[in-house]
């Protein structure tokens, strides 16, 4: 028996902002029968994420690609991997058995073989929704409960701005950073974005940057006395305008750098007579550098769900063919929080 997988793949390497022409929707058979003894197993794709930093991966070349497991090239014409949710329909791996819920790095597509030593774990829903262990309990929810609590070391108190405050990790970033009784800040591109900001997820202030001419007088207006924290999702302008408005010893997680993925020529410029006067500190990181705190994140944030005390805020289109368009709407600033295909049911 075999059933027909369809998966999205890149036509060209994509060195600009994505288009819909730069992707293709392919078609090809998967047998549902494995070798004995191949340990592979093949799972029936349930959810799957939509990251920024999968563009890098697409272009002809990043120093990204380089750097880690995860952010290696892609093929054109290959299947593209991301982290998602799916359901065991056959095994030949002892760890898992049919119809076992797993997470794991799937692919954009309704179908994947997990070949041996590919990440792959059981998942325990605990009542949550799967699109839940997608984001706000998987990577996206990892990268900001380590960028926030592991390097940036927040103070209660403390003077906190979030850039990309709407998307998958900014809005979570604020949300920790208001429960332990910091002032919160976030930015966003629209004025929807912004009343959600306040009115749903509890920042004390959010403004629209496209709204702004001068960011170095808008961060001034917000953080008079300086900002102790700058979770960095998008570089450019708005790092090097609050790089000038640190205080001395502030923390900088750089998160992302999306404004910059697509235009080669963006590139943050920020004062470093500031950071050496001011004692900066300005760390990149990847959420899987912290993979020893994941039993802590995931206990934390249940806990914070089944209180009510973080909102859950996702994004999520229907159907392996809807997966260009979720993907360019990152870039075009239309999703809010975690963006996800939900390619089947259960």
């Amino acid at each position: 028996m075999e059933v027909i997988n369809r998966y999205v793949t890149i036509k060209t390497h994509v060195d600009g902002a994505p288009e819909e022409s730069d992707f293709e929707l392919k078609a090809s058979a998967v047998a549902l029968s494995l070798e004995p003894g191949s340990n592979e197993v093949i799972v029936k794709n349930l959810c799957v994420s939509i990251d920024p930093y999968q563009l890098n991966r697409m272009k002809s070349y990043s120093s990204s690609q380089k750097s880690s497991d995860f952010a290696v090239g892609i093929i054109p014409g290959e299947a593209i991997d991301t982290y998602g949710v799916g359901k065991v329909v056959i095994s030949e791996n002892s760890e898992f058995e049919k119809d076992d819920i797993v997470a794991g790095l799937l692919n954009w597509g309704e179908y994947t073989v997990i070949k041996p030593g590919g990440m792959l774990n059981k998942l325990n829903p605990m009542g949550f929704p799967l699109s839940y262990h997608v984001g706000i309990l998987g990577f996206s929810g990892l990268t900001a409960y380590a960028g926030f609590f592991e390097v940036c070391k927040p103070k209660r108190g403390e003077k906190v701005f979030v850039s990309a405050a709407s998307g998958s990790v900014g809005n979570l970033v604020g949300q920790y950073a208001k429960l332990i009784g910091c002032y919160v800040v976030g930015c966003a591109g629209s004025k929807d974005k912004v009343a959600l900001l306040k009115e749903k997820l509890g920042f004390d202030e959010a403004f629209n940057y496209k709204e702004e001419t001068d960011l170095k007088s808008t961060l001034r207006r917000y953080f008079p006395d300086g900002i102790d924290i700058y979770f960095d999702n998008v570089g450019a302008e708005m790092q090097e305008a609050a790089i000038v408005n640190m205080k001395i010893h502030g923390r900088i997680a750089v998160c992302g750098v999306i404004s910059e993925y697509t235009d080669a020529g963006k590139r943050a410029a920020p004062s470093m007579i500031e950071v050496i006067y001011k004692r900066i500190k300005i760390q990149g990181f990847l959420a899987g550098d912290y993979l020893n705190i994941f039993t802590d994140f995931l206990s934390t944030t249940r806990d914070h769900l089944r209180t009510g005390k973080i909102k859950p805020l996702e994004d999520i289109s229907d159907g392996v063919e809807s997966i260009p368009c979720a993907f360019i709407s990152l870039y075009r600033g239309q999703n809010i929080g975690k963006k996800i295909v939900k390619i089947a049911e259960e």
